[in-house]
């Protein structure tokens, strides 16, 4: 009895060393809705692009307006940074959960009621200069990040970035901005066709 009883408070010690081996996974529902997201966004905005001639779309709508290349570089570029932040992201501590505001990124984040200015790192350069290219530029920043996500185990709520407009977000978000971001710009680029700016 004596030597049960000493036997005891050894297995017990083990657990806490167990528990903070297991680390948080992102739950495979999760993982559905965001490349769900992440595709109806690509699809959205390659629609936008679709009807935009090649001879027009590097013309400005009108002065300090970007192009449609502009805008297309400016997701590219955007997500490649965004991404790029996610990949490097380490854990810190335990996931930080706010639900209310991942559904706002999702309802709003196409929204273009209020007007963004983009960060310096997010602005098109000319890094692309036809529709072709950009285009091209997009749909490979974006396969990236949806092989990412389909190979993502961690919970990535746990894992803290810097977004360069709204500061500290965890990677979960930044996802979901990812998802996002190409349909609220498919909704600027139709403004431009439909309102013959192109």
């Amino acid at each position: 009895m004596i030597r049960g009883a000493g036997t005891l408070p050894a297995a017990m010690a083990l657990m806490p060393s167990q528990a903070s081996k297991a680390r948080p996974t992102m739950q495979t529902d999760e993982k559905a809705v965001i490349l769900n997201e992440l595709e109806l966004g690509r699809d959205a905005f390659l629609e936008a692009v679709r009807a935009v001639p090649e001879d027009l779309a590097a013309t400005s709508p009108a002065p300090g307006r970007w192009s449609v290349v502009e805008c297309v570089e400016h997701i590219a570029v955007s997500e490649d940074f965004l991404l790029t932040g996610i990949t490097q992201a380490k854990p810190s501590g335990a996931p930080v959960v706010n639900a209310r505001r991942e559904a706002a990124i999702l309802a709003r984040g196409a929204d273009r009621t209020n007007p963004l200015i983009s960060p310096e790192v997010g602005r098109p350069t000319g890094r692309v200069t036809t529709l072709a290219d950009a285009i091209e530029s997009f749909l490979a920043v974006r396969e990236r990040t949806i092989r990412f996500v389909e190979a993502c185990e961690e919970d990535l709520r746990a894992e803290p970035m810097t977004h360069p407009l709204l500061g500290t977000i965890n990677c979960q978000e930044a996802l979901l901005l990812i998802a996002v971001h190409p349909r609220r710009h498919a909704s600027q680029i139709r403004e431009i066709t439909e309102g013959g700016g192109l």
